[in-house]
């Protein structure tokens, strides 16, 4: 049994709607669906996922991990040429839940050193209510994306077809969904996301960068 939640549930999002951003509004004549990337840059994965994007002639947005952007400052400069947008996902994949606010905080701007967006994913969704005060207080621009609909293309107990059904019978206009270009998450991501994307033609659905 999976333990997250495919579909972000709705009651979720009304009592962090003031926070936090699940999903975005929907223009119903030119309906929209935005795919992020988390945990990047990748050699392969990032790589893989630029050349199927530009297939679709699709944007999207990845969530980069500061670490990650120095020892693969190629392929991020290669996310930026193309016309994706970037977003921060911490120096360290740091867990809010298990730091202090000043602790994260202080990752979350050593990545922006290198990543420069005021967008941010918490690593596994998890950031305190403290955490995101404190961050707004710095700097009221910050954007904190979460996400509608989860791949689950991390979970090493599901096959890559089930990934691919998480997110085809879930996505819908207006949402953010989440994929990784990572190694773990390579052999399900890498099956789905053509998938996705022929899908998402197929619906004549626009495929967007979220705001920055």
């Amino acid at each position: 049994m999976a333990s997250y939640w495919v579909k972000t549930p709705w009651w979720v999002k009304k009592f962090f709607s003031t926070e936090l951003i699940w999903s975005m509004p929907v223009d119903h004549n030119a309906p929209a669906v935005y795919l992020t990337f988390d945990d990047g840059p990748h050699p392969t994965a990032t790589t893989f996922i630029l050349e199927q994007l530009e297939q679709y002639n699709a944007k999207a947005t990845f969530f980069c991990i500061g670490k990650n952007v120095l020892e693969q400052p190629k392929i991020f400069e290669a996310i930026k040429s193309k016309g994706h947008s970037i977003g921060n996902h911490t120096h360290d994949h740091m867990n809010g839940w298990k730091n202090t606010p000043a602790t994260y905080i202080k990752n979350i701007f050593k990545a922006a050193k290198y990543i420069d967006s005021k967008a941010l994913r918490p690593p596994y969704g998890r950031i305190t209510l403290t955490q995101v005060k404190t961050l707004h207080r710095k700097n009221p621009n910050w954007k904190i994306y979460m996400w509608d609909v989860l791949s689950g293309d991390f979970d090493t107990d599901i096959s890559a077809g089930k990934c691919a059904e998480h997110v085809l019978n879930n996505i819908e206009p207006g949402s953010i969904v989440v994929f990784h270009d990572s190694d773990k998450a390579w052999e399900r991501m890498s099956y789905a996301l053509p998938l996705v994307l022929e899908h998402c033609k197929k619906m004549n659905w626009q495929i967007k960068a979220l705001p920055q």
